[in-house]
């Protein structure tokens, strides 16, 4: 059959209204991620940016529809800085421009006070800030997605009193509210386990010379010194302890395990650096030697500390988006709060206050300049 003139322009509208049509039915779900994507965390913001990119590729192929249109899920990112002012201007940003579902911040001392900002703004957090005073604002639809500082720093010191028996720890931190908040948690666990603590001593979140410090803790002879900060500063810590001749461990929280301490500190951390972090043994889950394989085949790397988490997190919103067949914050933060998911690190099941109901901790050293699990509690 020819096509007469007067048909083309009749077929080209039809094709174009069904097109208008198919468009109208695709709603766009934006994932907000906000966390350090420069500065020295940089690579534990791309980690997490790198979860959750993951995350939405597989939202997209799941096809979830809501109210009869297909969602089409996408990644808008923020540099926070780790540092409180500016993420309190990505909260806002992220509230003004109508986002509803945002994955982070990394840093406590930004999860804080940007909370309100979010809670206000009616959009959903899910963060990795550990320090306690993230969850304690009263805020709805606010999640912590791993255990918080009093797990991660008291099963820390459980392990050190039980496991590996020291007696006398030092204790440093870097005033950041995660560095002192997880000091503070392994500090009284320590002391109720019966530890003596020989001395505390305070260093910055932008420091690279310990030398004083640990010259100062080298005379109060400690088993263990812990540390409360992140991976850039205790990995040359633990090169200036080897430089000092400094025998004692160098334990940490979950920003410890961090394949970055083997890059920048090398062989120095091989038996030396001993950490804990929330979630289960990757390894030892049964999804968890697939993701990584997934994540290092997409971005040629291997996965950090929170890559799994993130995803984890995000599938969890999407599903939760499913069954509540809404975008309303509230319903889907019901759903949530009501029901528990079963994610590559465990399951996550929160309290009415967004904290995981059951967060296991699992211990790590590195040899060969790679983390090696210890045990999982």
């Amino acid at each position: 059959m020819k096509l007469t003139s007067t048909l083309l322009p009749l077929m080209g509208a039809l094709t174009l209204a069904f097109a208008s049509q198919a468009y109208a039915q695709e709603q766009t779900v934006v994932i907000g991620l906000t966390g350090p994507l420069s500065g020295s965390n940089a690579f534990a913001g791309k980690d997490n940016e790198n979860g959750v990119r993951l995350a939405v590729d597989d939202l997209n192929a799941k096809k979830i529809s809501v109210g009869g249109k297909a969602l089409k899920f996408v990644l808008q990112s923020e540099d926070d800085q780790c540092d409180p002012k500016s993420g309190v201007q990505v909260a806002q940003k992220f509230v003004d421009s109508g986002v509803k579902f945002v994955m982070g911040p990394y840093c406590s001392g930004v999860a804080v006070p940007a909370s309100r900002v979010y809670s206000e703004g009616g959009a959903m957090m899910s963060t990795v800030g550990t320090n306690p005073k993230v969850t304690q604002g009263g805020y709805k639809n606010l999640f912590r997605i791993i255990a918080s500082d009093s797990q991660i720093g008291a099963g820390m010191a459980r392990y050190v009193a039980n496991v590996m028996k020291l007696k006398s720890v030092a204790v440093i931190d870097d005033r950041t509210a995660f560095g002192q908040g997880v000091a503070q948690e392994f500090t009284k666990e320590a002391k109720n386990l019966g530890l003596t603590i020989v001395g505390q001593e305070f260093t910055t979140d932008k420091a690279s010379d310990f030398t004083a410090i640990l010259t100062t803790l080298k005379g109060k002879n400690p088993d263990a010194i812990f540390f409360g900060g992140y991976a850039p500063q205790a990995a040359p810590m633990t090169r200036q302890m080897q430089q000092l001749a400094i025998k004692a461990k160098l334990l940490g929280g979950d920003t410890l395990c961090s394949p970055e301490m083997g890059k920048l500190a090398g062989d120095a951390v091989n038996d030396v650096v001993f950490c804990a972090q929330g979630g289960s043994m990757l390894d030892k889950t049964a999804a968890g030697p697939a993701f990584k394989a997934k994540y290092k085949q997409r971005y040629n790397q291997d996965a950090d500390v929170y890559a799994a988490p993130f995803y984890d997190q995000t599938m969890l919103i999407g599903e939760a988006i499913q069954t509540a067949g809404s975008l309303d914050v509230d319903k889907v933060g019901a759903v949530i709060y009501q029901g528990s998911y079963k994610g590559i690190m465990g399951t996550y099941a929160y309290d009415d206050k967004g904290n995981m109901k059951q967060a296991p901790i699992t211990v790590y050293t590195f040899k060969n300049a790679t983390l090696v699990p210890l045990a999982s509690y």
